[in-house]
């Protein structure tokens, strides 16, 4: 019967699976419009770091840098591919397409997640060493700014760092996609029970 088939299809949904997917291509749309790290200093220089948009902020004015653009374009295809490849393999978990769907989108959030992190956390150590600047990955500090750039004046500022929520969005997607890989395997094995049935 047409219904008891529609509940055989839904009892085998992996839907960790579903849920990360959609979870991944929300995390696109909320990283255009909402950074994952925000970083203030003073009024002049404001930050926003996410793999979909980074922009960079002087006075006022808003502009990106041509190479982290490229990159941002790449991450977003990415981000994309992985959601859509992972609801795709969440409806089917079954087939025989479906590990190795599940291989290729199961990594991509997780990986965006820690290299994001990492790389942040590098480049505020390099402006550290390079400018001798006091610049907090999370919190507040009082910055000194370079004696080039102020003409020997000592100028001191505040400079404010914190993630914002749409890092704990992405982290909650990489969860629910390695779930959905643990989670595979109890699949497999209901669908080889009910078929020895």
């Amino acid at each position: 019967m047409p219904l008891e088939q529609l509940n055989k299809h839904l009892s085998q949904i992996n839907w960790f699976g579903f849920a990360g997917g959609i979870l991944t291509l929300i995390v696109i749309i909320a990283s255009l419009y909402y950074p994952w790290w925000q970083l203030t200093i003073g009024d002049a220089v404001k930050v926003n770091v996410s793999p979909m948009n980074t922009n960079f902020g002087l006075f006022g004015t808003n502009f990106k840098i041509p190479l982290i653009y490229a990159l941002n374009i790449g991450s977003i295809l990415t981000f994309l591919c992985s959601g859509i490849i992972m609801l795709i393999y969440s409806i089917n978990p079954t087939k025989p397409y479906a590990k190795d769907l599940l291989d290729f989108a199961w990594k991509k959030p997780l990986y965006s997640v820690i290299t994001s992190t990492l790389c942040l956390s590098l480049m505020v150590l390099l402006a550290q060493a390079l400018f001798k600047m006091n610049i907090p990955l999370i919190g507040t500090a009082t910055v000194s700014l370079p004696a080039q750039f102020t003409e020997g004046v000592a100028i001191t500022v505040l400079a404010t760092a914190a993630f914002q929520w749409p890092l704990g969005l992405a982290l909650t997607a990489a969860i629910l996609c390695i779930t959905a890989r643990i989670y595979h395997k109890k699949t497999t094995q209901q669908t080889t029970t009910n078929n020895n049935k």
